[in-house]
Parts: C-alpha cells; structure tokens; sequence
C-alpha cells in the first residue's frame, strides 16, 4: 500500500515536472468541447468564435478584438465574467487533466 502510493506520488511528480515552464496550448484542447458545454452556450471553441460575429482567422484577427467588447460577449454567452477567467478556467482544467487529477 505504501509502496503504490509512493509510485502514485513520483508519477504526480514527473507529470508536474513536464508541466513547468510555458506551453503552446491549441484553443481546441483548452477549451475542449466538455468545457464548452458546462461553461457556456456553445458545443465547441469554434462555434463560440464564430457567433462572436468577429471574423477570426488569426491569432492577429484575435488580438485587434477590443478587450472590452470581448469580455462582454464572454458576459453575456458564458459562466465567466470576463476572457481571462474563462481562460484561467479552462487552463486549470487542463492542468489538471495533464495531471491526471480529474
């Protein structure tokens, strides 16, 4: 018992060691469909961005949406106040999901 509790432990372990430093995450793993679901009105990521009506089709597109306009859509179409919760949200998820904690 105490043995596997220990590997349980050096496994955590690795997995977090993987985890540190900065990653490039893709939107659809982020914000993966199941988190779309219970944290917004939208299926998918792509279905969010597309009834944002900004054409988006570029990390620039993306950038040159006003914050504010922005973060009132997220108001408006999901359970996040604002796009830095919803992202701090989803990235928590997938932390935990690297790590095997969910």
């Amino acid at each position: 018992m105490f043995e596997d509790a220990l590997h349980k432990l050096r496994d955590l372990q690795r997995k977090a060691e993987q985890l540190d430093g900065e990653h490039s995450i893709p939107l659809t793993e982020l914000f993966h469909d199941e988190f779309m679901l219970r944290n917004t009105e939208f299926p998918s990521i792509e279905t969010m961005l597309e009834a944002s009506g900004y054409k988006i089709e570029s990390n620039e597109d993306f950038a040159d949406i006003p914050d504010e306009e922005w973060d009132a859509f997220i108001r408006e179409r999901t359970r996040c106040a604002s796009w830095d919760e919803m992202k701090n949200a989803a990235a928590q998820e997938w932390v935990a999901r690297a790590l095997e904690l969910q």
